[in-house]
């Protein structure tokens, strides 16, 4: 895995966190949740030679903005005025916190520290960060992961018509309703409004028992959706594999990965039939590419989960790339927002990762 971004390399000089709360264009209601708006961690890192790289990460609740922001900034003090190494770094600091744990939002914060250097050696040596893994630039192909939440079937079908925006080919629907009834209507109403050709991945949010996710993925699979994604508890491999077996629609689970290992592990018990990695769970760039090469050696399709922005560059650089997950939700405080072309994020020859905020929107949506 390539790190050096030019012949005198960086050197980490600081970093600077700043948590913002941006509004949701489509309302996400899932089996767990409501969303309205998305809590995000900004984080901007500062070399000696005056690159900077950019990330961020999705922080799920308000109150996680913060801790991850202080274990970001612990992490930089470890590694100060260092060489920018990030797979040297990122082992270095899988080591120094140990013992308390690297998983939740310490995984997070590493994973966003991880990819604020990446994007930093990328910047520096004036390529794309996919370039950079051994990729080419190029359209990735994406489904549209903004809305689609609990609603009723009309609500559905004209919400999934919207989301067709910039020639988008796929859709996801989340489900859980308190019937199999329920959940069918729903499904129906979206794929009969919905050209055939357009793809509906379903999504569960680990909302079903197993003999509950047995009997409804049975129902699903003549409903002509893609995927069932997380039928059930994600850390239950057994269960997972249980169904993936039963049933002939393709298990989709992943974005809870705490780490590659975490991959390997479903992978061995043959959990699923696709992987769809977190990059702020699965340890950012740097365990991105440990967990594409396992899901390679398996031949399973991966898709991202969330943080299109990376996401996209990422998958550009993986060999079994299936899907990016498109969501909106930086276009709030975005300099450019990227607009989807022909179904597709236009991974292109910006430097970096192509991370750019604005200024005075951060500003406006900044939590105090």
């Amino acid at each position: 895995m390539p790190e050096a971004a030019s012949p005198a390399g960086l050197h980490l000089r600081s970093v600077r966190c700043t948590p913002v709360e941006v509004p949701l264009r489509y309302v996400l209601g899932t089996s767990a949740a409501t969303v309205k708006a998305a809590p995000l961690l900004l984080v901007e890192l500062l070399t000696e030679e005056g690159v900077t790289g950019r990330s961020y990460v999705f922080c799920y609740r308000r109150s996680g903005a913060r801790p991850i922001a202080a274990l970001v900034e612990d992490a930089c003090e470890v590694v100060r005025g260092e060489r920018v190494a990030p797979v040297a770094m990122a082992a270095r600091l899988q080591r120094r916190f140990a013992l308390i744990g690297v998983t939740g939002i310490a995984r997070m914060a590493l994973s966003a520290f991880d990819m604020a250097l990446w994007d930093a050696l990328a910047v520096a040596a004036g390529v794309p960060l996919t370039t950079l893994l051994g990729g080419a630039p190029r359209p990735v192909r994406a489904y549209n992961s903004c809305g689609l939440g609990l609603m009723s079937p009309q609500e559905a079908a004209d919400e999934a018509e919207q989301l067709l925006e910039g020639g988008m080919q796929a859709v996801k629907l989340r489900l859980g309703y308190a019937t199999l009834q329920e959940d069918l209507a729903v499904t129906r109403a979206v794929r009969a409004r919905l050209p055939d050709s357009v793809e509906v991945m379903v999504d569960y949010n680990q909302a079903l028992s197993r003999h509950e996710a047995l009997l409804r993925g049975r129902a699903l699979q003549s409903e002509g959706v893609s995927w069932l994604e997380e039928p059930i508890r994600q850390d239950d491999f057994a269960g997972c594999a249980a169904i993936a077996r039963a049933l002939h629609l393709p298990v989709q689970i992943g974005e809870n990965f705490d780490g590659p290992k975490d991959l390997l592990r479903a992978l061995q018990a043959e959990a699923c039939d696709l992987v769809m990695p977190d990059v702020a769970r699965i340890g950012g760039v740097t365990g991105w590419m440990q967990a594409a090469g396992v899901a390679e050696a398996h031949g399973i399709p991966m898709s991202s989960h969330l943080m299109p922005e990376v996401s996209a560059h990422l998958l550009a650089a993986t060999p079994t790339c299936h899907w990016l997950e498109y969501v909106d939700w930086t276009d709030a405080i975005a300099a450019e927002p990227v607009k989807i072309v022909d179904g597709c994020w236009p991974v292109n020859g910006t430097p970096g990762s192509g991370h750019a905020w604005d200024a005075e929107k951060v500003a406006r949506w900044r939590m105090e």
